[in-house]
């Protein structure tokens, strides 16, 4: 089984820049004795029997490795093989070029891991030991997250932006619709009103996401390459290639400033 996991945290949202002075998003202190909300991604990843952790950083941010491989922190998570690679920005921009580039970094990093596979995952969400377990153990070559929407604990005027998904009787991903209309929630419901959505855990076969990570535009607004949409071209190019693992539970996030104290009233609980 491959035990691999990587874990972007190089990026930063410019709605959380003021709240993250000075560190990665994934460093704001959320638990008990200023522990950062990484620590508790990393603590489920641990429990749901990975070995191998690869965290993306941003080239102007050191706050990951100070904390975990300069800080000595990393022994707190004895079951993990931590390493770091780090997303550069390219001549002429002012900021990375999105998750589908940090994924197609680490992997020429990992030549090793041909042949193999990983899951990838967020660094602003804490997924369950069961999500990252069920992900770890399902046979799919690739495979992604099917949220119930209305289960993540969001209000509906956020959730209403996630991408949804829509999928065929066998469970694989058909299409997702990034930034949907009503009408286009209203036609991915299921037969019982159920509206899936991703919140970017996916697990690949390595050789087959690459040429897709080679492949996608940058996208016309973010200007960057964005996984989803790498991911959306395989499960069209390729039908039935995408599995979809549907799960209902609450996801803590960390989006935006307004996120911080909730996340740290949940996390104390």
């Amino acid at each position: 089984m491959d035990r691999r996991i990587v874990v972007l945290a190089g990026g930063m949202s410019s709605r959380m820049k003021q709240a993250a002075v000075g560190m990665a998003k994934a460093m704001i202190p959320v638990g008990s004795g200023d522990r950062p909300f990484l620590d508790f991604c990393l603590s489920n990843i641990a429990a749901a029997g990975y070995a191998e952790v690869v965290i993306v950083t941003g080239e102007r941010d050191s706050s990951i490795t100070d904390h975990y491989a300069a800080g000595g922190h990393a022994n707190d998570f004895p079951s993990l093989a931590i390493s770091y690679v780090v997303q550069r920005i390219p001549a002429g921009r002012t900021k990375p070029l999105g998750t589908a580039d940090a994924l197609a970094i680490v992997l020429a990093a990992r030549r090793a891991w041909r042949g193999g596979k990983c899951t990838v995952c967020n660094s602003d969400n804490i997924y369950s030991v069961d999500v990252l377990k069920t992900l770890l153990d399902d046979p799919h070559p690739n495979a992604l997250v099917n949220y119930d929407r209305d289960a993540l604990g969001f209000p509906p005027e956020r959730t209403s932006q996630f991408a949804v998904l829509k999928t065929d009787r066998s469970g694989f991903v058909t299409e997702i619709i990034e930034k949907p209309s009503p009408a286009d929630i209203a036609a991915a419901a299921d037969g019982n009103g159920r509206i899936g959505v991703s919140m970017n855990i996916f697990r690949f076969s390595v050789d087959d996401i690459i040429p897709f990570l080679e492949s996608v535009p940058l996208h016309p607004v973010r200007n960057e390459k964005e996984l989803p949409v790498a991911v959306r071209m395989m499960a069209s190019e390729r039908p039935g290639s995408v599995f979809a693992i549907s799960a209902s539970e609450r996801v803590p996030d960390l989006t935006q400033p307004a996120d911080i104290p909730g996340v740290r009233r949940e996390l104390a609980g």
